[in-house]
């Protein structure tokens, strides 16, 4: 995977201005290759980390509590670094659509969705968002890519279908799976609906760490107001799975994860930031092997190979 981002990450690319928080050239520690390399190594350990969230507490419910507590972490980080939080109205519209789509809604369906599907399969529903941002981007903001951009999609998620098929074969299409199944496909279409309000922000200059602390802050009160429509109670698992997850999506999930992919995105377009949805299901497979003991088979092999294969296609593709 590291070395399909070789050439993309040998480009010159922007760091942050601790005034603005906007970019300026030449800083080699927040180049492409490492801000998708935190990305996909951060989202494929969080597969484990929702399983500990669902249970005692509603998702709607965990969901807030995450990007509530993430807000406010950036809202003391950007203080403390001297960045400022006052924006135009205007502004908050773009933040109000990041937080409905990508810190609400995504997130709602998502862990909805694992109650009734197991991750293999929700991982499969959730690469389909590297068409959807292919498409939206040509939508909305009239993006053409060339024919690698599709190869390497196709190979992506043929990868992800050979991964996960010989999971996803032993269950039974009934009716609690094929609910799941759509509620996974439509949280994908919400994260990148929220893609596009994020690369729409960038374009207008808006700073992506202020962007994150203000939109995160909206999705929470959002997600909030959702619980509460219908009928959480906002109880708390004190249990340390749920606890010690729950910091872990917050800060690493959240903060961190979601500040250095919305920077890749603004840098190199959602249609090539997306493929960081094929890349970490492998990631969460591989962890798989080392702590589950799971035991690589041909089908992990070809689906490894099929998914490098797309990398160095879409993350090379100039």
């Amino acid at each position: 995977m590291h070395a399909g981002i070789i050439r993309l990450s040998s480009a010159i690319v922007p760091c942050a201005d601790h005034r603005t928080g906007l970019s300026t050239p030449g800083d080699p520690q927040l180049n492409n290759g490492l801000l998708y390399a935190i990305t996909v190594l951060i989202w494929g350990s969080t597969w484990f980390a929702i399983e500990f969230q669902l249970g005692a507490v509603a998702p709607e419910v965990s969901v807030a509590y995450r990007y509530l507590g993430a807000a406010a972490l950036l809202f003391i980080w950007c203080k403390y670094k001297g960045l400022s939080l006052t924006f135009h109205l205007k502004s908050h519209r773009w933040f109000a659509l990041m937080g409905l789509f990508m810190f609400c809604l995504n997130y709602i369906l998502a862990y909805r969705a694992q109650i009734h599907i197991t991750s293999a399969l929700s991982a499969i529903a959730f690469s389909a968002m590297l068409w959807m941002n292919i498409l939206n981007a040509r939508w909305f903001f009239g993006v053409r890519v060339g024919p690698r951009i599709y190869l390497g999609a196709a190979l992506g998620v043929a990868g992800i279908v050979v991964l996960f098929g010989p999971r996803v074969g032993e269950l039974s299409l009934t009716d609690d799976v094929l609910f799941g199944s759509v509620l996974a496909v439509t949280g994908a279409l919400m994260a990148s609906f929220g893609n596009m309000a994020s690369q729409a922000a960038q374009r207008t200059r808006l700073p992506v760490m202020q962007s994150n602390a203000w939109s995160m802050l909206y999705g929470g009160l959002l997600t909030t107001a959702i619980a509460l429509a219908q009928g959480h109670s906002f109880n708390f698992d004190l249990s340390a799975g749920y606890v010690i997850s729950l910091v872990y999506l917050t800060i690493f999930g959240s903060v961190i994860a979601f500040g250095a992919y919305l920077t890749l995105l603004g840098r190199i377009g959602a249609h090539r930031a997306g493929y960081a949805t094929v890349a970490f299901p492998v990631v969460a497979l591989t962890l798989s092997m080392i702590f589950e003991d799971l035991a690589l088979d041909g089908f992990i092999v070809t689906g490894f190979v099929l998914v490098l294969a797309g990398n160095l296609l879409v993350l090379r593709d100039r």
